[in-house]
């Protein structure tokens, strides 16, 4: 299990500043990897109010990550589980939690989540490389007949990390915009309010 605090930087892109930093960076078509995220909630979004997240997010045939975050003071925990395809088709089939780590913290921490759903999935084309002390990542997301483009920079420290975030930002003439996480903009959309 990877049990770790996750501090990361984001900002919407428009189509024309994802293709210019693109370009920056010199990143090829060819170096996007695709990846797709399912997310579960309960029917009283216990999981929202918590601040967080649960997902199962599928990388290719064969690999599977199950993941819980929880917004912390600085950042979110992020627990991560590797299942195997049929506990990931058991799980979008059945709704219920494979054992393991992210069902003994649930339990741990007595979250009632006996009553998952699957909201739905998204699907990010998705570049990372190492920047400054981070993590760079370019995303092209697509979900419920929507997209968008997004910059973010996962750090480790969070006050060198964010200059370094809005440097950037300056250097490429990209205004910051106040940018809420994917699960948090899938919904906006679910619900109608298209809202960042």
């Amino acid at each position: 299990m990877a049990k770790e605090i996750e501090i990361e930087f984001k900002n919407l892109l428009t189509k024309e500043e994802f293709e210019k930093l693109k370009s920056y960076f010199q990143v090829n078509e060819s170096s996007f990897q695709s990846q797709t995220n399912y997310y579960f909630e309960t029917p009283d979004f216990t999981i929202k109010e918590h601040g967080g997240a649960l997902r199962i997010r599928k990388k290719s045939l064969t690999s599977y990550t199950l993941t819980l975050k929880i917004k912390q003071a600085v950042g979110h925990l992020e627990i991560n589980q590797k299942i195997s395809q049929t506990e990931a088709s058991t799980m979008l089939k059945t709704f219920v939690l494979p054992d393991g780590e992210v069902k003994d913290y649930i339990n741990e921490v007595k979250l009632n989540l006996n009553a998952l759903v699957l909201i739905g999935d998204l699907t990010t084309n998705r570049v990372e490389f190492p920047y400054e002390n981070g993590l760079l990542v370019l995303d092209h997301s697509t979900y419920l007949n929507h997209e968008d483009y997004e910059l973010e920079f996962e750090v480790s420290d969070e006050n060198i990390g964010r200059q370094q975030f809005i440097n950037l930002l300056e250097k490429q003439q990209i205004p910051q915009r106040e940018t809420l996480n994917k699960i948090r903009r899938f919904f906006n959309v679910k619900q109608g309010n298209q809202t960042n």
